[in-house]
């Protein structure tokens, strides 16, 4: 049995097609476009899928998020992000997401490794600090989504996802 990919790279178009997926079956009236973004700027995807104007604050940013999910309703569109990571999670890892998260309050965010929650395992499970996940403008308050990918499922384990779905 494989344990883990041996490149990170791998495990991008895996969380893309799961992305796809979760997000046409959740979003059934929207047109659903998701994207292995990891090797350009996420402003200029969205400007290349017409939604730029709706984001101005991405534009000179050094975003790169790994998988993009852009959810069309109307005149309106939403982000998701994936970050992918193949080792252990961490507080790192963590902020990187959170930092996109605050910039450009994605509908929703989702932090993956196909290895496991490292040291996160102990702050959500153990110290109980799931505001750690807090994002929003303020309004609303939205939580990214901490999880093992399942390399063999080609699917978020369920099971470790912090909050559950």
């Amino acid at each position: 049995m494989i344990n883990n990919v041996s490149k990170e790279n791998e495990l991008y178009e895996p969380m893309r097609q799961w992305l796809q997926i979760y997000l046409e079956d959740k979003y059934k009236h929207a047109e659903i476009i998701t994207i292995d973004s990891h090797a350009r700027t996420l402003d200029s995807f969205l400007k290349e899928y017409g939604v730029l104007e709706q984001y101005p604050l991405t534009v000179g940013l050094d975003i790169q998020v790994d998988v993009l999910g852009i959810v069309k309703q109307k005149n309106k569109s939403h982000l998701v992000f994936i970050e992918a990571k193949k080792t252990q999670l961490n507080l790192h890892d963590l902020g990187q997401l959170w930092a996109y998260c605050k910039l450009c309050d994605p509908l929703e965010a989702f932090l993956l490794s196909s290895y496991g929650l490292g040291s996160l395992n102990k702050i959500f499970n153990n110290l109980l600090r799931d505001d750690l996940l807090d994002f929003g403008d303020g309004k609303k308050i939205k939580k990214m989504q901490v999880g093992r990918w399942d390399i063999t499922t080609n699917s978020i384990d369920y099971n470790s996802l912090i909050p559950k779905i």
